[in-house]
């Protein structure tokens, strides 16, 4: 790996669709890497963003980039918290929505947390949707909970809009920019 160039520690197939447009409006190159994010357990995603950053960095000994993403439902208490994904795989967005069935205040926000570390330390980067939790999925597009995610200021779910709109919106893309932003000028 290149010492000079950034790594961003994802898999994930989606988060590099939508992320790869944003670091080119910013003119940022990256790689990413095979490494699995390294994921503490705690219900606050700074913290777990944080963490990754750390332990990737130290793996890969050089400029890493990670994200974590929460999202909390008000009426439950701020389930699923950091842990969104866990729960997709257990009980779906059909358990969450179960479990919503007479809950009449529906708001939420997911909450992304991008984490940066590098031989001079670590920061984070915090990015927030709020919105609400329709009471059924509605469109086909995106992953995740898209299709049950209603961003404030919309009528329809992340699965509704394109893919454009979409990140527009996106409480990764917001976090991202914020560290793009600093990354680009500030550490420059």
């Amino acid at each position: 790996m290149s010492e000079d160039k950034l790594v961003l520690v994802t898999q994930n197939k989606h988060k590099l669709h939508e992320l790869t447009p944003l670091f080119q409006k910013f003119d940022v190159a990256f790689q990413t890497s095979s490494l699995e994010k390294y994921e503490i357990r705690s219900n606050d995603t700074n913290e777990v963003a944080l963490e990754a950053a750390l332990r990737a960095f130290s793996s890969l000994n050089c400029p890493v980039v990670v994200d974590d993403t929460g999202l909390y439902i008000d009426a439950l208490g701020g389930f699923p918290q950091a842990y969104p994904a866990f729960i997709l795989d257990t009980i779906g967005i059909k358990g969450v929505l179960k479990l919503m069935r007479d809950v009449d205040l529906r708001q939420a926000k997911f909450v992304c947390a991008v984490g940066y570390a590098d031989d001079s330390g670590v920061r984070t980067f915090i990015g927030e949707m709020h919105g609400t939790i329709a009471h059924e999925p509605q469109g086909e597009g995106g992953f995740g909970y898209d299709p049950i995610f209603i961003p404030s200021g919309d009528t329809r779910t992340y699965a509704e809009m394109a893919f454009d709109e979409k990140i527009a919106h996106s409480h990764r893309t917001a976090a991202f920019t914020r560290f793009l932003e600093w990354y680009t000028t500030d550490k420059a």
